[in-house]
This record gives C-alpha cells, structure tokens and sequence, in this order.
C-alpha cells in the first residue's frame, strides 16, 4: 500500500510485471517502488505459513498443558516431616 502511495503521490505507474522509472524529487526509485510492490507478494506464502505454524504451536500447548494438568493432579503430596523430639 504504501508502494503504491508513493507511486500515485509522485505520477508512477508501478506493476509486478516490470521496472518503470520514476523521477520524485530528480532521483529515480522505479526500482525501489518495484522491489516494495514485489516484497508485498510474499505475504502470500508468509501469513498462511504463519497461520499454520501458529495452528501447531497452540495445538502442542494444548496439549502439554493437559499432560502437565494430569501428571501434578495425580501426585501424592510430599508427607509432613515430624519435628524431632531430641529436646
């Protein structure tokens, strides 16, 4: 979005298919609009694996919550130690 602001503000066309020049300011950042406008692509793999990487984490927390539920809800408390009669 942010890509594409810039190109609009500075009279740019920008795509994924090419570089196209864009003068702002007497400096050309056709290039870096475009690697901008690119890098937002990424977001195609990056949020689904992280949906899914998040899915197995809570998953596993899940489970060894209720692991760690069960094995300290089952234990013995330790026996009260009696105090010695030497006095």
């Amino acid at each position: 979005m942010l890509c594409s602001a810039i190109a609009n503000a500075g009279g740019c066309k920008v795509d994924e298919g090419s570089v196209h020049p864009c003068i702002i300011n007497g400096h050309d950042y056709g290039q870096l609009l475009y690697s901008l406008g690119v890098l937002g692509l990424l977001m195609l793999v990056t949020i689904p694996g992280g949906l899914f990487a998040f899915a197995v984490w809570f998953i596993l927390l899940t489970l060894h919550r209720a692991s760690w539920r069960k094995r300290f809800s089952a234990a013995v408390p330790p026996p009260i130690p009696r105090p010695s009669s030497s006095a």
